[in-house]
């Protein structure tokens, strides 16, 4: 997708932007050189006529280059790097050879790529020419082989091309400190209880917290650290104007919308693009302070490893490296998992209840205790009669409203034990359908969303997003629907079997429908995750593995030298982005809400899934993937609206789940009309089948419903027909009046954090006033500061 911007106004020329740094003190361009002394990097090719420059003092030797995120001179940061490989020429007398050799079909093969090499150098020489001018200073390396050569293109922003672009993107520039503790409601909570906080974790180094507003060079005196130029900006935020720089700059024709970096690596004139790590991961053999670890280690150590499962995340050290909208991903996961603890208390505790009540169960027992008393009617035109018996252990299964019982039950008989080996490997099947058709109808969604030709990136991400997500709910919640509320809906009775194109509709197996859908439950959501986190692990390893092992042929001889900063980097993956993660989440989410009903037990596994999951995102941005550009992001984006369509939509199944799936209702009307302690309940439930039936040849048998001997509903039947549709407005009511009713209570805006905003507004009216004095309130008597002097005075300094 093409970046646009909108009426952006052209890049400064790099001569004004650089007038003042030949007087500057302290500047960044003050330590790396003037432009006076500019100096040619690398070996470009000949061919080009416009060369590249950095603004250097000296030529520095690549041999004593050091190991960093730095330049040549050890003085200019790099901010970001640009990759592209090159094949090598072959010989004319090679080249003759092969011709000869192919024919006429090579010479058009041949010419067809010395088109495409001449086209993308033209872009390339174009493209760094426009970049010079935007003031970026440029260093270039390169690796060559003997079949390829690799080209690093080094990019750092000057002081200037800094203050410029970030008063024209409205980044927020700091105020004042304010203190920023490390407590949250869970560690507050244990301390006022006096239990220890196990999942406590001091980390080092924290990033200091500030009021801020948005960035004016004309008042940059009276923002905090404004004289320190190396360090003001952070590397995210200087991350973030090269890539605004690099994403509008032109390369070709702009009515073609040849302009920026994206559109140059989709036409692969450039094979990556990204900011470097700060420095390694992986934490030293020697002995050393946490505090003297760098941030990428800082994260690994405290958050990454596998060790840190049960701790805190450091929320403010990932937004810090990873930028806001990386940071709020695993704020919200961390959130969402912290709540999914209650949910999985109340599942787990459901189960055992169940469990150990079974054999207290009334129904239960009679149908164990029957015999041969219930001969029950065959299921499907080529079964046979069964007794009621037989499903004893499928009964005890049917009191636990999970999987587990339903999956670990065992029969004498080969008519249960079919039934149950169809069910389980349908389902597993149609979790590889499901695996399957995931890629599929991601692939239809990018493509329809493309078609659409939507104007900004955000409408095309949220149109995308709402696509995939049809699709998938469609995907995943299609075959549980079918078995919760139409399997064993439409069958009839014997002797008046429904049918669909001449063939009898499905009805549920022996132990009933909610069984088959707590199966199909466990293995589609279990499966899903385990497959994923399969993949999670397993993928990134590979992909870089084989990125390690393709670079390594074209070091060849360099193999032994330390690799650089940049070249470790570009042996990692591209940053997949935050979509299949959330989309992740999304789907499980649903599963825990809209069939919690009939599986209590999901919310443990999702429990599970998470505490895994945060760790195998975790390692992937700190070990496996290429540094991502930080974007900032003030929530979950559309993602949020679909969970709460997700949870209002759960209401309403769930509602109809206990009503028409579970035997809930028909139980709680027989206790009150006939018996409380449910005696005789089997023999009711269960209607005789029609004398038409049985005089045509068939036995008397029984079945499954409230009807009379005719097959006519009994009163019963309508009875509980309206108590299910009260029940279903009166749960619904209920529920969301207690939603609404929590929203009302708990603030959008927590009441600390709104003195915190109105604060921060007054400081930046203070500083960003024009007359700084008409803000200041008057000295009293004694000339004592007033709180408003006070507070400017300590913005200020």
């Amino acid at each position: 997708m093409i970046r646009k911007k909108a009426s952006a106004p052209s890049p400064p020329d790099a001569s004004l932007l650089l007038s003042g740094a030949k007087g500057s003190s302290g500047g960044h361009l003050g330590d790396a050189g003037a432009i006076r002394n500019g100096a040619s990097t690398g070996s470009f090719d000949a061919e080009e006529e416009d060369t590249v420059y950095i603004y250097n003092r000296d030529v520095y030797d690549s041999s004593n280059s050091p190991r960093g995120n730095y330049f040549r001179d050890g003085k200019t940061k790099i901010d970001f790097v640009l990759v592209w490989e090159e094949k090598a020429h072959p010989s004319k007398k090679k080249h003759g050879k092969q011709l000869h050799r192919q024919g006429e079909a090579a010479t058009g093969s041949r010419a067809g790529w010395d088109q495409r090499y001449g086209r993308h150098k033209r872009w390339k020489r174009k493209f760094l020419k426009n970049l010079r001018n935007t003031g970026l200073l440029i260093e270039k390396e390169e690796i060559q082989s003997e079949h390829k050569s690799i080209h690093y293109l080094k990019l750092s922003t000057p002081w200037e091309v800094l203050v410029y672009y970030a008063e024209e993107l409205c980044m927020r520039a700091p105020l004042q400190a304010h203190p920023n503790p490390d407590r949250n409601s869970s560690d507050h909570l244990l301390r006022k209880l006096c239990i220890p906080n196990v999942m406590d974790q001091r980390v080092p180094n924290k990033p200091v917290d500030y009021y801020t507003c948005a960035f004016r060079k004309s008042k940059l005196d009276r923002f905090l650290g404004s004289d320190l130029h190396n360090s003001y900006f952070t590397n995210t935020q200087r991350h973030r104007i090269v890539y605004e720089i690099l994403a509008r700059t032109i390369y070709g024709k702009r009515k073609h919308a040849e302009i920026g970096i994206d559109r140059l690596l989709n036409e692969g004139v450039y094979s990556a693009a990204f900011p470097l790590h700060e420095g390694p991961y992986e934490l030293p053999d020697y002995e050393v302070l946490n505090e003297e670890l760098n941030p990428r280690q800082i994260l690994y150590r405290f958050w990454a490893r596998w060790a840190c499962w049960y701790k805190y995340q450091p929320l403010d050290h990932i937004r810090e490296y990873f930028g806001e909208k990386v940071a709020i991903y695993f704020a919200w996961l961390g959130f969402y998992t912290a709540w999914l603890i209650p949910s999985a208390a109340i599942g787990s505790f459901v189960f055992l209840a169940g469990l150990f009540t079974m054999d207290m169960n009334v129904p239960v027992k009679e149908i164990c205790n029957s015999g041969g008393e219930f001969l029950m009617c065959p299921l499907c035109d080529t079964c046979g009669n069964w007794n009621i018996s037989e499903i004893c252990p499928m009964a005890k299964a049917r009191g636990l409203p999970s999987p587990s019982g339903g999956g670990a039950v065992h029969s004498n008989t080969l008519f249960l034990q079919a039934g149950n080996i169809a069910n389980i490997s349908s389902s597993m099947v149609n979790l590889v359908l499901i695996l399957l058709m995931s890629q599929v109808y991601t692939s239809l969604a990018d493509k329809l969303t493309r078609w659409e030709m939507h104007r900004t990136q955000t409408q095309h991400e949220d149109a995308f997003t709402f696509k995939v997500f049809i699709f998938q709910f469609v995907n995943f919640y299609s075959s549980p629907f079918y078995v919760a509320f139409f399997k064993g809906r439409f069958v009839g009775y014997p002797g008046q079997y429904g049918q669909l194109l001449g063939m009898r509709n499905e009805d549920c197996g022996p132990g009933g429908c909610l069984i088959e859908l707590a199966q199909q439950l466990f293995i589609i959501m279990v499966g899903k995750q385990i497959v994923s986190n399969i993949q999670e692990f397993f993928v990134p390893k590979l992909k870089a593995w084989h990125q390690k092992r393709k670079l390594a042929k074209v070091r060849g001889g360099q193999i032994c030298q330390e690799p650089k900063r940049w070249e470790e980097d570009y042996e990692l993956i591209e940053c997949e982005g935050l979509f299949e993660e959330y989309l992740e989440m999304v789907l499980q989410f649903g599963f825990i809400t809209i069939f919690v009903a009939a599986f209590p037990l999901a919310p443990l596994f999702a429990l599970l899934n998470n505490w895994v999951e945060i760790r195998l995102d975790a390692q992937k941005f700190v070990c496996e993937y290429r540094r991502p550009v930080a974007e900032r992001a003030q929530d979950i984006s559309v993602w949020f609206f679909l969970l709460e369509v997700l949870a209002q939509i759960s209401v309403v199944v769930n509602a109809f789940l206990i009503a028409f799936t579970s035997d809930f209702l028909p139980r709680l009307l027989y206790q009150y009309e006939y018996d409380s302690h449910l005696h005789g309940y089997v023999n009711f439930t269960l209607a005789y089948s029609p004398p038409a039936y049985v005089h045509s040849n068939h036995t008397m048998c029984r079945y499954k419903a409230f009807r009379d001997a005719q097959g006519n509903y009994t009163l019963f039947y309508w009875k509980l027909l309206a108590i299910r549709l009260g029940f279903i407005i009166a749960f619904e009511h209920v529920v969301f009046f207690c939603l609404r009713l929590i929203d009302w209570l708990v603030p959008d805006i927590p009441e600390s954090l709104e003195v915190k905003i109105k604060r921060e507004r007054y400081l930046a009216k203070q500083a960003l006033a024009d007359n700084q004095e008409a803000l200041l309130t008057t000295v009293s008597d004694d000339s004592s500061p007033t709180p408003a002097s006070s507070l400017l005075s300590s913005s200020v300094n």
